[in-house]
């Protein structure tokens, strides 16, 4: 396994991250699989994808050129791009509002890591490469968790994740807003 860390540099790279989101989303997998591997929630069109690109590129984890995991970068200014995230943007805005809005922070969008590399690294690996592309731009990334979804909670907290906030959106559906603060 030799694994690289990069960022979405072409269409090709964004097609794969669509493909490997499409065998994780909630409808295109098991109640056990959800249980156990995790999902993703939010499904996007490649217009998205690539809008989200630009100018912070995803992160994406290769192996021999192989698209093996991603981590998609999200700036506030497309909040209102994606219906389900509306809540937690709003979310957020309290939450900054609160520390007198000392933090400039972007939304990691989705993580998902395919079924082989599980367990292998690949996560933090991804995370850290956002880091490192990230950190002298922003002070933190933020993002939303499932509670449902155990598996990447706790792949966040190991990370360094802590726990901004639980809330329930307007469909009174759970989420557990996220940070990682870098400084």
């Amino acid at each position: 396994m030799d694994i690289i860390y990069d960022i979405a540099r072409s269409d090709d790279h964004l097609k794969d991250i669509l493909a490997l989101q499409q065998i994780n989303l909630p409808h295109n997998i098991s109640e056990s699989e959800k249980e156990s591997q995790g999902f993703v929630t939010v499904e996007h069109d490649f217009q998205l994808l690539k809008k989200m690109n630009n100018p912070w590129h995803h992160i994406i984890a290769l192996d021999n050129e192989k698209l093996i995991g991603y981590a998609l970068v999200m700036l506030a200014e497309l909040r209102e791009d994606i219906d389900i995230l509306i809540p937690m943007f709003n979310e957020i805005d309290q939450a900054v509002k609160a520390h007198g809005n000392a933090f400039r922070y972007f939304v990691m969008g989705q993580v998902c890591i395919s079924k082989p590399y599980r367990g292998k690294g690949v996560f933090k690996g991804l995370y850290q490469h956002m880091r490192k592309c990230m950190q002298d731009h922003f002070d933190c990334v933020i993002t939303e968790v499932d509670p449902l979804n155990k598996r990447s909670l706790r792949a966040h907290y190991k990370t360094g994740f802590r726990k901004l906030k639980s809330y329930m959106d307007s469909n009174k559906r759970p989420w557990e807003l996220i940070i990682w603060d870098w400084n």
